[in-house]
């Protein structure tokens, strides 16, 4: 699986309220959550600028605070690949599995992109290549079974798919 788009820079610390506002968990429909992505963040015009495909590159602790599955959904619903970041909240990691949403840690790539950088992801061997600079960095390796529910679409999907559903 590969992974290919526009690098969209986030500082450190982006909490969930961040990624998806409060305001807006009254639905959990991955649709109209998508449309406040990253609303409240240091980019309100992100969901307006981005296209599908483009990557959220971020520094550490992304996704910290509340432990909402609302804030993966928003992020794969509005059509991001994937997100690179130092470090993940350690709730949100796992969410982010559960949802079905590529994530990669490495400090190095984080360092070495920049807003606008083109970049590729191979989630197979979590190399990931700055295009537009042509540096390559080595993202932390996501073990096979977390690879396997991103595969899937998610925890859900994986289950049914094992349980022949």
């Amino acid at each position: 699986m590969k992974f290919n788009g526009n690098a969209w820079k986030f500082g450190a610390d982006v909490d969930t309220d961040a990624i998806v506002p409060a305001r807006y968990l009254n639905t959990s429909d991955p649709k109209e959550l998508a449309k406040h992505c990253m609303e409240d963040s240091t980019n309100p015009d992100f969901m307006k600028k981005m296209k599908a495909g483009d990557i959220i590159v971020a520094d550490k602790n992304f996704g910290c605070g509340s432990s909402r599955e609302h804030a993966p959904i928003a992020i794969k619903a509005a059509g991001v690949s994937c997100v690179i970041a130092k470090s993940f909240a350690r709730i949100f990691y796992r969410n982010c599995f559960n949802m079905g949403l590529p994530i990669f840690e490495s400090s190095e790539a984080v360092d070495g992109i920049k807003e606008g950088d083109q970049i590729e992801v191979d989630a197979g061997n979590g190399v990931i290549r700055n295009l537009t600079s042509n540096k390559t960095f080595q993202a932390t390796p996501v073990p096979p079974f977390m690879q396997e529910l991103i595969t899937a679409g998610g925890l859900m999907a994986y289950t049914k798919k094992k349980a022949g559903l």
